[in-house]
């Protein structure tokens, strides 16, 4: 059986996904996709590759996810379905680009400051 193997990372989160030529289904550590997100907003960000090159229900998604929060996870998750997608397909490049869905989000939690709280927040100050 072909397959196409892909890594994608947000945040702290990192996704290895396999995607292989099938019926549309979509599993994530064991569970399908929407068991594992619980957040239909969650989905809806994973799917977006797929729908942007209509290929929703003519690939099938394995995923295996670790680090990080929900959030985090499934923005990994959406872009290893990208690269994977390239993997599938080479010229799906420039409209996955377009949307960038292959652009790693560089974001990242900002460290904690000596002297203070947390990384910004200030203890209150007082004239006396």
């Amino acid at each position: 059986m072909q397959y196409f193997d892909a890594l994608g990372r947000r945040k702290k989160s990192v996704a290895r996904v396999r995607l292989t030529p099938g019926t549309g289904k979509r599993i994530a550590n064991g569970n399908t996709i929407k068991n594992y997100l619980h957040r239909e907003s969650l989905e809806m960000l994973v799917e977006q590759p797929l729908k942007a090159v209509g290929l929703s229900d003519k690939v099938d998604i394995k995923v295996n996810v670790y680090g990080g929060g929900l959030s985090g996870q499934a923005g990994a998750i959406r872009h290893g379905i990208a690269r994977a997608l390239l993997e599938y397909d080479e010229e799906l490049r420039p409209e996955l680009k377009t949307r960038g869905f292959l652009t790693r989000d560089p974001r990242m939690v900002e460290r904690k400051k000596p002297g203070r709280p947390k990384a910004r927040k200030r203890f209150q100050f007082s004239k006396r």
